[in-house]
């Protein structure tokens, strides 16, 4: 398997997606730029190599094209008989590093509810940003915001996730957040560098389940080619057991 090709346009598909049904996906990113606040050893582009910093305000996508685009595309597919279950910021990186994120959601609130009021916001969002006040409400105005927690180990966190702060502040925040979707990819490699599905790392990652109290966990594995090849799929039986442990706390969990 390769590594995906970065997105060029501002939405692309709908793509049918295993967990989001026929998504309609929004790239807030630079065109041909991966921007990203971790960097994820199974990311789906590859490595990270650029911040938020690297960016001059005028290369972010403006708000109103944002909004222009994601019209004209719903258009499109109404009128060849397409269909749409959400409408996804997601993209190059992670889409609430962009500085008017909260402007995008309302500009797309506004034309979702004009042009297709059954499709539902969603944001794939790694977490990493819910220590800025603007950002974390501007989640709470999204229909289905899908949060990363893979893990709540310090070290594994950086190894996995290849950041170095924002854990604490995320698991916190992500308590008061409604209609909550948490999304946790498990995978390992055989040195054991990394593992996030040892006894300890799942019972660690199921209690801040219990204190987070989201609506629903969504576990899974590589899907895609990873920027760091020595990682391995995790077999989906394993991944029923790991869900088996959240849902015996009552929290709602499913396989993908």
């Amino acid at each position: 398997m390769a590594l995906l090709p970065l997105q060029d346009d501002l939405v692309y598909g709908p793509v049918r997606s295993r967990r989001l049904g026929a998504s309609l996906g929004v790239n807030i990113l630079p065109a041909h730029r991966k921007i990203c606040n971790f960097n994820c050893a199974y990311c789906q582009y590859g490595w990270t190599c650029e911040g938020e910093a690297t960016v001059q305000r005028e290369q972010w996508p403006a708000p109103s094209a944002v909004a222009d685009a994601v019209r004209a595309a719903l258009r499109t597919l109404r009128a060849n008989g397409g269909s749409v279950d959400r409408i996804t910021l997601a993209g190059n990186g992670e889409p609430t590093l962009h500085p008017q994120f909260g402007e995008i959601v309302e500009r797309l609130r506004i034309v979702r509810d004009e042009e297709w009021p059954t499709a539902r916001i969603a944001v794939l969002s790694n977490a990493g940003t819910l220590d800025r006040p603007a950002v974390a409400e501007a989640l709470r105005r999204i229909d289905d915001p899908y949060m990363k927690l893979d893990t709540v180990d310090p070290v594994t966190f950086r190894r996995l996730n290849g950041a170095r702060r924002g854990l604490r502040v995320s698991t916190e925040v992500l308590r008061g957040m409604p209609h909550l979707t948490i999304q946790s990819l498990f995978t390992r490699d055989d040195s054991g560098k990394i593992d996030n599905t040892t006894p300890e790392a799942i019972e660690r990652w199921v209690d801040a389940l219990k204190a987070i109290a989201p609506a629903a966990v969504h576990v899974y594995s590589l899907d895609r080619a990873p920027a760091w090849g020595k990682l391995q799929v995790v077999p989906r039986a394993e991944l029923e057991a790991i869900a088996a442990r959240a849902r015996a706390e009552g929290i709602p969990a499913q396989v993908y």
